[in-house]
């Protein structure tokens, strides 16, 4: 059993930027109490930035800490794997506390929604088999209707 606190972690980790919108930065949070079975990170979006759309093939779960942010789903269109249509069929607002499951396989991007705050959560992947790994495809897309490409 190993125990760290958020606040206490100093190590910011930079994200790969070609999966976000803006300046984003991550706390891995698994490494520090050594778990196993999920990843776990504390996510720092600058004001208005997000993730790009994307889809991973385990659960996971997202607690928001700080400010104010945003879940939304897609519908994916189309037969093609890296060009296709796609519908936002949900918009949720996350405000600090909230906590959502996001079901494998589901289209989707969050972050802030605040241009003049940042907004923070925590994010729980979960791995979809023991001993496998988590993965995430990324796409660059409008965040409207055309997906364009894998990133």
């Amino acid at each position: 059993m190993k125990k760290s606190n958020i606040n206490g972690i100093s190590d910011k980790r930079k994200v790969n930027p070609e999966w976000f919108t803006g300046e984003t930065w991550m706390k891995v949070l698994s490494e520090k109490i050594q778990s196993k079975d999920q990843d776990i990170y504390h996510v720092h979006f600058q004001k208005g930035s997000r993730t790009k759309l994307h889809f991973h093939n385990g659960n996971q779960i997202l607690m928001a800490v700080k400010g104010k942010g945003s879940l939304e789903i897609f519908k994916k269109y189309g037969s093609k794997k890296s060009e296709f249509k796609i519908k936002k069929t949900e918009s949720i607002s996350l405000n600090e506390g909230d906590i959502i499951h996001i079901p494998a396989k589901t289209l989707h991007t969050h972050g802030s929604v605040d241009k003049i705050k940042e907004f923070s959560h925590i994010a729980i992947n979960i791995l979809p088999t023991k001993n496998s790994a988590y993965k995430t495809t990324w796409y660059e897309s409008d965040f409207k209707n055309q997906v364009t490409k894998i990133i």
